[in-house]
């Protein structure tokens, strides 16, 4: 490693200790899935949470725990017992552009996933590759449209192949998988954080290129593979850490 990658992980490393603790979990979507002990629960709430993490961060914050109220506070037995009569009670629900609608078709996959797929820890080992997730993701995004659903809600989750950066579940797959002592990642998922791939915005995509992480102009999944690679020169075992960097840089330094 040549000095100047070097001073830049150095740099990068000692983001990574200033924002990844357990500070950053009561402000952030994360804290949703922080709620619970039950693993399914756990992975339930932060896939609920992150499908409507854009937007003001306070705002995602309140509506992920919104939903969870919702659903009774139980959210695997909310999803695998749900009655029609209780969907209703989510048709209130709206975040931007994702409504009551969206939120009922979700408990309903989500019901067909856990019963045919073996969850959602189950799609992506089975689908992931040596070295990737995205795969895994359009996959994800194929088993939960399988069944009858509202044309609307695709938008909601997103599909590598279709030129998508899946930022948000890409973000839900740090959490589910990277586990070290700061505690904000929840670590349940028997899957090597070394396939993660950064979640890409136009904040973090700002800042990498700042730091010369990416040259790509636009965020795409080309940019994705490049900030990933260079990421990897950085630590191959971990890379998605430096989310915390990038995010921590962009949203409160201005960088």
């Amino acid at each position: 490693m040549d000095s100047t990658i070097s001073d830049l992980k150095d740099f990068l490393d000692q983001k990574v200790m200033e924002y990844n603790t357990t500070q950053f979990i009561e402000p952030d979507p994360i804290s949703v899935p922080h709620r619970y002990s039950l693993k399914e629960d756990q992975e339930i709430a932060g896939f609920l949470a992150a499908s409507i993490a854009w937007g003001n961060r306070k705002m995602i914050t309140k509506n992920g725990h919104k939903m969870l109220d919702l659903m009774g506070d139980s959210p695997f037995d909310f999803v695998c017992n749900h009655s029609e009569n209780q969907l209703e009670r989510l048709e209130s629900f709206v975040h931007r552009t994702y409504n009551g609608q969206d939120f009922c078709y979700f408990i309903k996959a989500l019901k067909h996933i856990y019963e045919n797929h073996k969850g959602l820890e189950g799609i992506f080992i089975q689908h992931q590759t040596a070295d990737s997730l995205q795969p895994a993701i359009h996959e994800l995004n194929r088993l939960f449209f399988e069944i009858e659903h509202p044309a609307r809600t695709r938008k909601h989750v997103a599909d590598p192949l279709k030129g998508s950066v899946a930022k948000r579940i890409n973000m839900y797959l740090r959490w589910m998988c990277r586990k070290d002592a700061a505690g904000v990642d929840l670590g349940i998922w028997n899957i090597d954080p070394a396939k993660l791939s950064c979640p890409l915005d136009v904040h973090s995509g700002n800042v990498a290129r700042k730091l010369g992480l990416l040259t790509r102009k636009q965020n795409d999944p080309k940019a994705l593979l490049e900030l990933d690679t260079n990421l990897r020169i950085l630590d191959a075992k971990d890379p998605v850490k430096y989310d915390f960097a990038l995010f921590g840089l962009g949203i409160f330094e201005g960088f």
